[in-house]
């Protein structure tokens, strides 16, 4: 094996705020020695580490690269529901009316990621 993936990395104004949002929307937390206004911030979340590194300029276009999440114990509109309430924005609704598809989601800085069906909801059909 020549390299594994350390953390994915997305830059942003405000490491520390992206972060709290992020460690509640994956379950994870805050390195210990994160703190607000602190120039980068690291969530560790099981499969994953996201780092939030500021930067000056503002996000400008869509993003290149984009998280799909799948929800592991509730239903794919119970999770864009839940982070929704947690300050996600719906960007676009993808979800068809046979429970297929998928919800585009963006966080609080508007990186885009998408809410895809729990395995299931994917086993059922």
């Amino acid at each position: 094996m020549t390299s594994l993936v350390r953390h994915i990395t997305i830059d942003c104004a405000d490491p520390y705020r992206l972060a709290q949002f992020w460690a509640e929307v994956l379950d994870g937390s805050l390195a210990e020695d994160d703190f607000p206004g602190d120039p980068e911030a690291l969530v560790t979340a099981a499969g994953s580490g996201l780092l939030f590194i500021a930067v000056p300029e503002k996000k400008a276009t869509k993003n290149r690269l984009h998280l799909d999440l799948q929800p592991q114990d509730r239903s794919r509109d119970e999770e864009v529901e839940r982070l929704l309430a947690l300050g996600a924005a719906l960007v676009a609704d993808h979800r068809r009316p046979d429970g297929t598809g998928w919800a585009t989601l963006a966080d609080p800085e508007g990186n885009e990621f998408c809410v895809e069906r729990s395995a299931a909801e994917r086993a059922a059909g």
